[in-house]
């Protein structure tokens, strides 16, 4: 259908518990999202049939908006003739576990490093990565195979003219442990080979007896370049032909969709993905969930001119705040989330509570109290998570890089990581501990505390996950997409301006100037170890002009002034004072006032 004609959109998300389902629909001359409903996903027994929880969740959407969605036990298509139904009906899919993914490569910071990036790009959980140097015997990378059973391999290895003995290796490994899917009986697994040219003939041979082999364009075709698209897409293909057409019930969905179903995952990366390349900004995207974390950005590969936006995904799989809480206190450790609790509290009850949540996972905090140490440890998930990222989204390494003087300080070194906090624009923050939090303040924090952002740094969440449907609208209308993430998914909490440097406490920090566009003026001034408010309304934008103190950095330069576009918010403009790195005293006595003081001064909680 012509973009032009499409006035009704229907989306749905099926996710691991929830299906939630949005409408969206064109008021005027914009798209607005005009209601949402949701119901429990019915992939496992005793439904079985993935379409019985979309159709529960659309009948919400029906009921709210007084629509015809339904036609029977299947989605209502509009007519001409009628005002019923939907032009366009889309969806995107993490139930049953969303697509779980094993790579292959020949050298672990490498080829392996490159083929985990396609797949996380894709959406996938990246269960294991096989490489020839990963110092595990061939019987054990075999049986590692044999037992994890994911949905789909990618093969690569070797720049085209490069290595095809290793490569053969890694081929006849996988055709040695003979996977079996998780979904489907009697049909191959489905095996993805992006590596050498040169090996294609071989790894056919080895592996077409055991597999349902695809052979699509090396993923490192020369070391100093990544070819990741092509596997990209053919992994979105053969997740619909075989992950989801064996699952029980999506053949009948993927009758219904007007474009092929999208690993939720995938479809979020895409949304973030499209935000930075068109706008030309930094972006930082995050999902907290019960299970796992995923973190996506665009960062520009180097600081060089002309240098171009490079999109990442990485799935912490073992962090989140219900199922894999008690992963956040092992990997964290008790020190780390007790530091973020503004009060006293024994480890041991510390270490209780997080074993409660996990054993019931689908609790919510019933106190002050525990909605503080819940949010303590979000922002420690949320910190190994960014961790975990930066270590995944580097310079390709391996690369011999000839620079010149002038250039030696804008480029990025191979295996140096693309995430710079200073250059970052904008803060995407989505999952329930952030978007349900009670206060939207409280949410700047754990995202201010997390990440740390550096400079000046618009902060958003989430309002009610609606970002997988954008970002499969996408495919179908972008420019749908992007009005209604503008003005009905993201939710402005402010601008974050924090200097970077190491100054005494109590001294002043910086001096923020902000001018309004109806010229009126406001100006603070910002004390190390404090934080301070300036009011700007949400929808509002101003010139802001930053005056650090000596030694101190907001993006021009230590000392210098930095002038620019400032986004009002629910929490206005916060200048953050705290320092770079964020560093909390080590008497709990001090930590606790510091803690209590800053959730004060933003007004976080009830007195």
């Amino acid at each position: 259908m012509e973009k032009a004609k499409i006035k009704r959109i229907l989306a749905t998300d099926c996710g691991s518990t929830t299906t939630k389902a949005i409408l969206i629909e064109k008021r005027g001359d914009e798209y607005r999202l005009q209601t949402r409903g949701e119901a429990p996903t019915t992939v496992e027994a005793p439904f079985e049939d993935v379409t019985k929880g979309v159709l529960n969740s659309v009948m919400e959407v029906e009921e709210l908006s007084k629509t015809a969605l339904l036609k029977g036990e299947t989605i209502l298509k509009r007519e001409r003739e009628t005002e019923q139904g939907s032009d366009v009906y889309i969806s995107t899919s993490s139930a049953g576990g969303g697509l779980q993914m094993m790579v292959a490569g020949v050298v672990v910071t490498m080829t392996a490093e490159s083929a985990a990036r396609a797949a996380l790009g894709a959406g996938a959980i990246v269960m294991d990565a096989i490489a020839s140097n990963d110092g595990r015997l061939p019987h054990e990378k075999i049986e590692r195979i044999r037992t994890l059973r994911p949905d789909m391999i990618l093969l690569s290895g070797g720049i085209d003219g490069g290595t095809i003995s290793h490569v053969v290796e890694l081929a006849e490994l996988i055709a040695a442990a003979d996977p079996k899917p998780r979904f489907g009986v009697g049909y191959d697994l489905p095996v993805i080979y992006a590596g050498n040219v040169g090996a294609r003939d071989h790894v056919l041979k080895t592996l077409k007896e055991k597999s349902d082999l695809v052979i699509v364009e090396n993923i490192r075709p020369v070391l100093e370049r990544e070819n990741l698209q092509p596997a990209r897409h053919k992994i979105h293909d053969l997740f619909m032909e075989h992950v989801m057409a064996h699952a029980p019930g999506y053949k009948k969905l993927m009758d219904w969709t007007d474009v092929p179903i999208m690993p939720t995952p995938g479809a979020v990366g895409l949304l973030i993905e499209n935000i930075g390349k068109s706008e030309r900004i930094a972006v930082l995207g995050v999902d907290i969930g019960g299970a796992t974390t995923d973190i996506f950005s665009v960062f520009k590969e180097s600081a060089a001119e002309g240098a171009q936006p490079v999109f990442n995904r990485t799935v912490s799989a073992n962090l989140g705040m219900s199922y894999s809480i008690s992963n956040v206190l092992a990997e964290a450790g008790e020190a780390n989330i007790l530091r973020w609790v503004p009060f006293e509290m024994p480890a041991a009850e510390v270490r209780n509570r997080i074993r409660n949540k996990m054993i019931r996972p689908t609790t919510i905090p019933a106190t002050l109290e525990e909605l503080k140490l819940e949010q303590a440890i979000a922002r420690e998930a949320l910190r190994l998570a960014l961790e975990h990222h930066r270590s995944m989204a580097v310079g390709l390494k391996g690369v011999q890089q000839s620079r010149t003087i002038s250039d030696a300080f804008a480029q990025s070194r191979s295996g140096e990581t693309l995430v710079d906090m200073m250059a970052l624009n904008l803060v995407v923050g989505s999952g329930g501990a952030l978007s349900h939090a009670p206060r939207r303040v409280q949410a700047a924090m754990m995202l201010m505390d997390a990440f740390q952002p550096e400079g000046v740094t618009r902060l958003t969440v989430d309002s009610i996950f609606m970002m997988p449907h954008l970002g499969v609208l996408t495919e179908v209308h972008p420019e749908a997409a992007r009005e209604v993430f503008e003005k009905d998914c993201l939710i402005h909490l402010g601008t974050c301006i924090a200097p970077v440097g190491a100054a005494k406490q109590g001294q002043k920090a910086v001096r923020v100037t902000v001018t309004r566009s109806d010229g009126q003026k406001f100006e603070a001034a910002g004390s190390v170890g404090d934080i301070t408010q300036l009011p700007l309304e949400v929808g509002e934008t101003a010139r802001a002009v930053v005056r650090p103190e000596k030694g101190l950095d907001v993006g021009a330069g230590p000392g210098r002034e930095f002038e620019t576009t400032v986004h009002g918010g629910l929490s206005g403009i916060i200048i953050d004072c705290r320092g770079r790195p964020l560093a909390l005293p080590d008497s709990d006595k001090k930590r606790i006032e510091s803690l209590a003081k800053w959730a004060t001064q933003l007004d976080a909680y009830p007195a």
